[in-house]
């Protein structure tokens, strides 16, 4: 399994793990509200707002709290602002963080904290350009549906790997084709799971199970901000890592 197809299941792996529902809840309320923010309260002329909410459906949130952060964000505004930041966890593995926030010197203040405390670097944006890629990632439930006619179905439409990890389908695209794909899985009557922009490792790095530990407890601190909404990170998650983690 390639680097952003492995990266794309340990991220869906871990989501079980860290079944968080509140943070995750709060996570897609505050993407709703930057979408409205941004390109206004009709999720028929907002593809992002359309994504928040398909993402919304996928965890199971409530209608009336995606109601309710849809007109918050039409009624009053508000001053959500995305920030991104770049560094080095321990043992050099690099990090990407995404964050909303309505305060950007708590939020630089935070995570400045938590690179500090763990012993990695904060850098300055674009110093991690050459290491990730911006990738479509869609999971679809598996269901009913035969791997082989549901990939040639889609394939034309800018799939550039597909991979079966369990009871879903990983479908990553090129940022350029995440349109199209997910069009493609609209017109097919397919219920998406989760579609998301990613930033993907082009090239991993491999440690010893307790280094790598310590940069997933860095890591997991890192989500427990409430600012942040993801963070990427280039380190290879392998079998035995993972075996660590169960």
């Amino acid at each position: 399994m390639s680097g952003h197809s492995k990266w794309s299941t340990i991220k869906r792996k871990k989501g079980a793990v860290d079944a968080k529902r509140g943070k995750i809840f709060s996570r897609i309320v505050k993407e709703i509200q930057i979408a409205v923010k941004e390109g206004g309260p009709d999720a028929e002329a907002n593809p992002r707002l359309r994504l928040a909410m398909q993402n919304a459906k996928g965890a199971n949130m409530p209608k009336d709290n995606v109601e309710r952060a849809i007109n918050k964000a039409s009624n009053e505004g508000g001053d959500l602002q995305e920030v991104t930041f770049e560094g080095y966890a321990p043992n050099g593995v690099a990090v990407f963080i995404e964050c909303l926030t309505d305060n950007n010197l708590r939020t630089v203040s935070q995570v400045r904290s938590v690179f500090n405390k763990r012993g990695g670097n904060l850098g300055t944006n674009g110093s991690l350009s050459f290491i990730f890629d911006r990738k479509g990632v869609f999971t679809v439930k598996k269901g009913d549906l035969d791997p082989d006619e549901f990939q040639l179905e889609i394939i034309d439409a800018g799939v550039e790997e597909f991979e079966v990890e369990g009871d879903v389908f990983i479908i990553t695209t090129a940022m350029e084709d995440f349109g199209s794909v997910q069009k493609k899985l609209d017109e097919m009557g397919i219920e998406i799971e989760n579609a998301e922009l990613q930033r993907v490792p082009n090239n991993t790095k491999e440690l010893a199970i307790e280094d790598a530990k310590q940069v997933l407890r860095t890591i997991e601190e890192f989500e427990d901000l409430d600012d942040v909404q993801n963070i990427y990170h280039n380190l290879e998650l392998t079998e035995e890592v993972i075996a660590s983690l169960e």
